[in-house]
């Protein structure tokens, strides 16, 4: 009995492995299948918004500080929160005040699809963040956003919902939504920007030579910035696939973009050949790749590390593989190092553990 349950075990493994592999090439993109804590509750999404004092409606009526056209940064958060309130943790802050601190010219949105109070825990993390004067903090409505875009009636029909991973997807939507409708630059809310995005246009990064990820992007308002941005959003509604999960994020980008500059490679992505669009390499935005997302929390080599990052545009920490790795604020791992210089009032306000 023993030998048949072990064997049941082996081969139920097996037939995991042979599946996730079939799936997607991507380790990134099969984390979820093994991750247990993927919150999958999204009843605020069809919930009718209430009023709040701690946060304004995105597009409202009485909205005064509408987005200005490719002027703006965007991050989503995308958890349906209960009677705790919205929650923020001090590391999805730092991406915001990174963002905020080296672009003080441009917009930094922060839109969360969960609308309530802010949670106690958060209330002190916003008070930071609203330092900044070029922060704004508001609540989406999903039904109201995708209206009158290419998204209305896909959206409407309920298929996102039906997803393995509507939360994940829902940012998935939103972030080619968000460029679609205002232009600017999309950043993962575990993004510590390290330098001036101010004159970028039009932009992507690699992954690794493999694939362009989803976590840093831009469009701006030009025709090729329309162009990019009208051919994700409709390639995110031909190809949407709930039971794949990064097939709707990274497999946008790297599928408009194979075809815009004619090569399935992303080495031959070049600028000329992508029509003035600019495929920047893994070193930019994702320095540490994800397989060696440890050096941001080692100690040992973190010289050769911090070298590596201080030539970087941005630094991409993999949230997924890394959330549960302590950082005491202070220590001099790498990701602490960055985090004090780059976001100094949340990293300074945040406790013992960053």
């Amino acid at each position: 009995m023993k030998k048949r349950l072990l064997w049941c075990g082996f081969a139920f493994a097996v037939v995991l492995l042979i599946l996730m592999i079939s799936t997607e090439s991507n380790i990134i993109q099969r984390i979820p299948f093994l991750d247990v804590t993927t919150v999958n509750d999204i009843r605020c999404y069809d919930k009718v918004s209430i009023a709040t004092k701690s946060i304004q409606d995105f597009e409202s009526e009485t909205s005064v500080d509408e987005p200005t056209s490719g002027r703006n940064i965007f991050f989503h958060e995308t958890s349906c929160f209960g009677e705790e309130g919205l929650m923020l943790n001090a590391r999805q802050a730092c991406a915001i005040e990174s963002a905020a601190r080296m672009n003080p010219s441009m917009t930094v949105y922060l839109l969360f699809v969960s609308k309530s109070e802010f949670s106690n825990s958060t209330h002190e993390i916003v008070r930071h963040l609203l330092s900044y004067p070029n922060v704004r903090i508001r609540h989406i409505d999903p039904q109201k956003y995708v209206k009158n875009t290419p998204l209305e009636t896909w959206y409407t029909s309920g298929v996102l919902k039906k997803s393995h991973w509507p939360s994940s997807h829902m940012s998935d939507m939103l972030r080619y939504l968000s460029l679609w409708k205002y232009g600017g630059i999309y950043l993962d809310l575990d993004v510590v920007v390290t330098t001036s995005f101010e004159n970028l246009t039009n932009f992507a990064g690699a992954e690794d030579w493999d694939d362009v990820a989803a976590g840093v992007m831009g469009f701006d308002m030009s025709k090729l910035g329309r162009r990019m941005a009208d051919a994700c959003v409709r390639d995110f509604k031909k190809n949407f696939r709930g039971d794949v999960w990064g097939n709707n994020g990274p497999g946008v980008i790297t599928r408009t973009l194979q075809k815009l500059c004619a090569t399935m490679y992303v080495r031959d992505m070049t600028i000329d050949r992508c029509h003035g669009f600019t495929v920047y390499s893994p070193s930019i935005f994702y320095p540490i790749h994800y397989k060696k997302w440890k050096k941001y929390f080692e100690i040992k080599d973190s010289d050769a590390t911090l070298k590596i990052l201080n030539k970087a545009k941005a630094i991409h920490v993999w949230n997924k593989l890394s959330k549960a790795e302590k950082v005491r604020v202070n220590s001099n791992v790498p990701y602490a190092v960055i985090a004090r210089n780059y976001c100094p009032y949340v990293f300074n306000n945040c406790g013992r553990i960053f």
